[in-house]
């Protein structure tokens, strides 16, 4: 029975990615739209990293923190897109088994990765408006970087249990997977085994990660408005709320689409809707970030406009 088992699982060695139109007129389209939104994320990323590196005064937290954000937005973005173009182009458009669940492990891993730092920026935009005074006493670079450090690490663990279940699966003789990448819905579709555990401890873990995390976003940015709004002048108001409104935007967006694809206990949405979802975090949002952090900051375009003076 073992044995009948590890036959099974072993028997699909790969797996073809259906991924967009079967059009090539249409695929060749999507291949140039795809790789130039690629490229300017990875360039407005990069940017973000060398002027918050570069400029000494956008060494605090807050900037810390949106560095960590960019560098998690190349490599959550090369996870997917890189092999999504090549498939683009190729007349076989296939991933290896063990390709497949490493990609999937990838995506999970750096998607749980944003949402802790996503909330570790919400919980140092609250320390900054609500209390201002021990800001600087309780958000030292030090603690800084032990709660940019905590996100990653609790983001590659969180990773591990969804990955090892779903790469336990039988998949018996049928591969073709109806995406564009190795997501959970469609490879829990593909299966040929019972998936009910499964898809109760991946819907358990959503669940928790997503709703925690987005709940303590939303948490303290109640608090943040009704601490803007205790403030007397109409330019205070303004300027306070500038500094979170950025932030805010990229968490409304990513959980947006987030909550919608993986808080839900059977996985059955359609693959068009799917794929059009998938494509919204996995190429939109990593290319808003930089956009919207960059062209909304006051002090991150000045910073670059020195940064160009300079050289």
């Amino acid at each position: 029975s073992s044995f009948q088992e590890m036959t099974n699982v072993t028997s699909v060695l790969e797996f073809k990615l259906l991924g967009f139109s079967s059009n090539s007129c249409c695929q060749i389209l999507l291949f140039t739209v795809f790789l130039f939104f690629y490229t300017l994320t990875i360039l407005g990323n990069i940017i973000i990293i060398s002027v918050v590196t570069l400029e000494p005064q956008l060494h605090s937290p807050m900037y810390r923190f949106l560095k960590n954000l960019s560098f998690l937005e190349i490599c959550y973005t090369t996870t997917v897109v890189p092999k999504m173009l090549a498939n683009l182009l190729a007349k076989r458009k296939s991933i290896s088994f063990s390709g497949c669940m490493a990609q999937l492990y990838y995506f999970v891993s750096l998607g749980a990765t944003e949402c802790y730092l996503l909330a570790a920026m919400a919980y140092d935009r609250f320390l900054a408006v609500c209390q201002p005074l021990h800001y600087a006493v309780v958000m030292t670079p030090e603690s800084c970087s032990r709660l940019a450090v905590g996100c990653w690490v609790t983001g590659v663990c969180t990773g591990f249990l969804p990955c090892l279940m779903i790469s336990r699966l039988n998949f018996c003789n049928y591969n073709l997977i109806d995406h564009f990448f190795c997501d959970i819905s469609p490879l829990l579709k593909l299966s040929c085994s019972d998936t009910s555990v499964t898809e109760a401890v991946i819907f358990i873990l959503s669940l928790l990660v997503l709703s925690s995390c987005f709940l303590f976003t939303l948490l303290s940015y109640i608090f943040i408005i009704f601490s803007i709004l205790k403030i007397p002048s109409a330019s205070g108001k303004r300027s306070t709320f500038s500094t979170c409104s950025s932030h805010l935007m990229v968490v409304t967006m990513y959980y947006g689409a987030m909550i919608s694809m993986y808080v839900r206990p059977v996985y059955n949405l359609s693959s068009e809707l799917n794929k059009a979802v998938s494509v919204l975090y996995t190429v939109a949002t990593p290319l808003l970030n930089p956009l919207i952090y960059s062209m909304r900051n006051k002090a991150f375009k000045k910073a670059l406009g020195k940064i160009l003076l300079r050289h």
